[in-house]
């Protein structure tokens, strides 16, 4: 994948004029402006010009170019009165239907999947996000080869392994394809069998460990830069960040914790990329406790979380296994006197909602402070005894628990140690 960065294979340049047209087909639980309003966003984060943005209410989708043959003469007007080069179907589009709209409006066509393709192939920086992503975009375009290839007519003949007698050049390319998606997914096998061992590294240290989810551009790296001072990318911009980064942070009471940006979620979500990124989420499946950060200035807040739940539910990151959630209420700053105060009322009726600004750091202390309780929940007391040789064991003990009673006699030492039931895992986990 190239990037906007060029010109790529498909005639996409950066800074190219595009319309976004949203097919409206059955009920949705966000508005049109709203969805529109996103679709621009994604374009947006790859530096296309949106000129407009058109609306279509179908009974049903036509197979042969998705939209009614009135709404694709709409679109190729405004195609040539705005000169865009380019048009953006918040929708997912068949080979045939995006060759066909193609001819009908002459312009380059882009379905919400290919967007948000190229999106991430942008973005992705660490040797597993370009893995993911290319196993992705092999994935999609393998359906697509009849348009987005010249040369697919012709036969190859011939001999060895490439292609026996008569076997045609877009057969070929599709095997090519499925064998990188082979290699691909056996190098991303790797990954996850290294991340796993990284985990059980971490489960057997002593430090807790706190995931931020939430709706992209939701604010969860600039809370994660407030938290642990670093300086991820973060920006007003769909999909500022794709790839999980780790730092240690202190909480109250506890010396140590680990906090963890995910990558930011969004409604429709590919389904190649809700199979390739899974492992990027798996981060959220292991952690003690999960953030889900929210824009609450954002009109379409509840439906956002609703998309982010549905995605945690999916893999296994919440209900009975999951571990427990507190949302981070965003983005209070940008809210009104009258609408910030109602929001604080509803936040302090629930124990598991802290009121917050990730950009002026009004709330973070509070959300700290609620980390650390809900970290600490469960804490019994439990008798250890131990080599009086141990010390790391017996400082570990000490550091992450509240040692009530401490006795020697001879080679040994007991402990009577308030614990939480996390930490006392962790503790038999040791090696």
């Amino acid at each position: 994948m190239s990037g906007f960065g060029r010109e790529d294979k498909d005639g996409i340049v950066r800074g190219a004029r595009a319309i976004v047209a949203l097919p409206e087909i059955g009920p949705h639980n966000r508005s049109a402006e709203a969805r529109l309003e996103e679709a621009a966003g994604l374009a947006g984060a790859i530096g296309l010009d949106v000129v407009e943005r058109m609306a279509f209410r179908l009974r049903s989708p036509k197979a042969a170019t998705l939209l009614g043959s009135g709404q694709v003469e709409a679109l190729a007007d405004a195609v040539r009165m705005a000169e865009a080069e380019l048009v953006v179907v918040d929708a997912a589009v068949t080979p045939i239907q995006q060759r066909n709209l193609e001819k009908a409006v002459e312009a380059k066509v882009i379905d919400r999947t290919g967007l948000i393709l190229e999106i991430f192939g942008e973005r992705a920086a660490t040797a597993e996000g370009r893995l993911q992503v290319e196993l992705a975009h092999l994935d999609y375009q393998a359906g697509r080869l009849v348009r987005s290839w010249t040369h697919l007519e012709r036969q190859r003949g011939g001999f060895g392994f490439l292609g026996g007698p008569g076997e045609t050049q877009i057969e070929a390319d599709r095997r090519m394809i499925r064998d990188r998606m082979a290699k691909l997914r056996r190098e991303l096998e790797q990954v996850s069998r290294t991340r796993g061992l990284h985990r059980d590294r971490r489960r057997r240290a002593p430090w807790p460990v706190v995931a931020l989810v939430g709706y992209t551009n939701a604010g969860k790296s600039t809370l994660f830069n407030r938290m642990t001072g670093a300086e991820v990318m973060a920006k007003d911009l769909l999909f500022a960040t794709l790839d999980p980064t780790m730092r240690n942070i202190r909480l109250p009471g506890i010396d140590k914790a680990i906090l963890s940006d995910t990558v930011g979620f969004v409604s429709d979500l590919p389904t190649q990329l809700v199979a390739a990124f899974r492992a990027t989420l798996e981060e959220v499946t292991t952690a003690d406790i999960i953030v889900h950060v929210r824009d609450m200035s954002h009109p379409d807040s509840d439906a956002q979380a609703e998309d982010v739940v549905r995605v945690l539910s999916e893999i296994g990151a919440t209900g009975g296994e999951g571990a427990p959630m507190i949302e981070a209420w965003n983005k209070v700053d940008a809210l009104d006197a009258e609408a910030a105060a109602t929001l604080r009322a509803e936040a302090s009726r629930r124990d598991d909602a802290i009121v917050l600004s990730a950009l002026t750091g009004e709330g973070v202390d509070d959300l700290r402070r609620a980390l650390s309780e809900r970290l600490s929940q469960g804490a019994r007391v439990r008798t250890v005894r131990l080599p009086a040789s141990d010390g790391a064991a017996i400082a570990w003990l000490h550091q992450n628990g509240e040692v009530l009673r401490s006795e020697s006699s001879g080679e040994a030492i007991r402990l009577d140690v308030r614990i939480s039931d996390v930490d006392w895992a962790r503790f038999e986990a040791r090696e």
